[in-house]
């Protein structure tokens, strides 16, 4: 299938390629709306990728309290790493530092998985032997004290090994503030999916990569074909009309939620048009002999 021309933007003949991941939720709470974004913000920090940071992670959806277990604002939060020892190791390292010692917090497991991560049934150890279990509906949970009062968290949380990492699509525009904000617009459409989340910076990368490069250890360098500046001295894929490009890389719970995200993210940047945003879509892929999950960009489209 040639590209095709949707509203005015080239949707190029290409595919995303993504992989298998391991992933647990947790649901951050605090005495309000503040304090459990500060918590869920800052646990997902240093969460870009897991080729330097060990995992993925951010808010998947802020809750009400209607929506809580403790009936207090709160936040999902999503959390993703290749295998099941890495992801326990993130989540208890994420959670000991950055939620029980945020004021007022507490957390919950956000995910019935097929198995079981270690959260408070871990974590309890801070209390010094002043911890307190306690069971309440069937479910587990540990009371330790803190300086404010007390940290609440349940014993475990959920296990899913049906999460996908990486589905993605670049957004090229003719400078770089007509690619922010067709990228700021496929941000703000895939945070309403369920289930999603874009770790990157705002939901935005701009230094695409490659696998490997010429300098010894590297696990991934620039992607010098969608590099602008280097247009004129390598085989480049990008036109002279394109002057940045952005990426959108997505995680998800489950295959339908990548691929639901990713038809949410480049509906919006074609509904705002090429002149105010993008001119061209395309997606990043290993020819499709790495990944398991194909994402299509004909099939993506709105």
């Amino acid at each position: 299938m040639p590209n095709v021309s949707v509203n005015g933007i080239v949707i190029d003949d290409t595919f995303a390629e993504a992989f298998g991941m391991r992933a647990t939720a947790i649901i951050i709470t605090a005495p309000n709306r503040k304090w459990a974004r500060q918590a869920a913000i800052t646990m997902t920090g240093f969460a870009t990728s897991v080729i330097g940071c060990g995992c993925e992670a951010a808010i998947d959806v802020e809750l009400p309290p209607s929506a809580t277990p403790d009936g207090r604002p709160g936040c999902r939060v999503l959390i993703f790493a290749m295998g099941t020892d890495e992801l326990q190791k993130q989540l208890l390292n994420r959670v000991g530092q950055c939620v029980l010692t945020s004021p007022g917090s507490a957390c919950f497991a956000g995910l019935e998985g097929s198995a079981a991560l270690k959260l408070g049934s871990a974590l309890r150890y801070f209390g010094d032997g002043w911890q307190i279990s306690k069971k309440i509906g069937g479910r587990h949970f540990w009371r330790v004290p803190v300086m404010d009062g007390e940290f609440l968290c349940e014993a475990t949380t959920g296990l899913t090994k049906a999460a996908v990492g990486g589905g993605n699509f670049f957004v090229m525009a003719e400078s770089s503030a007509k690619a922010l904000l067709a990228a700021e617009a496929a941000v703000a459409a895939i945070g309403l999916v369920p289930g999603a989340i874009v770790p990157f910076p705002g939901g935005i990368a701009r230094s695409g990569s490659k696998i490997g490069g010429k300098y010894k250890g590297m696990i991934a360098s620039a992607n010098e074909a969608y590099a602008p500046t280097l247009r004129g001295v390598v085989r480049s894929e990008l036109g002279a009309d394109i002057n940045a490009v952005l990426e959108i890389v997505i995680d998800g719970e489950t295959n339908d939620a990548v691929a639901a995200a990713m038809k949410a993210g480049i509906k919006a940047v074609i509904e705002l048009g090429p002149q105010r945003g993008a001119v061209r879509i395309s997606a990043g892929n290993y020819g499709g002999k790495l990944g398991k999950f194909i994402y299509s960009l004909k099939d993506m489209l709105p």
